[in-house]
């Protein structure tokens, strides 16, 4: 004979579940600090400085 469970209990165990798998995404994503930040914002400038210095000028065209 199947093991008898309570439905609702159930649906929120498995709820609990999925916003604690959620909380650890968001850890990750989210919880860093000031500096951490800062240090990426200027990673991406550098980055984005590098990448408008590497482009090539097309000849014969003229961007105004």
């Amino acid at each position: 004979m199947a093991e008898i469970i309570n439905l609702n209990k159930a649906r929120k165990a498995r709820a609990k579940a999925a916003n604690q798998a959620k909380a650890v995404e968001n850890r990750a994503r989210f919880g860093r600090t000031k500096v951490q930040k800062q240090a990426d914002g200027e990673q991406y400038v550098r980055i984005g400085k590098l990448l408008d210095e590497s482009k090539r000028e097309e000849a014969g065209r003229e961007d105004d």
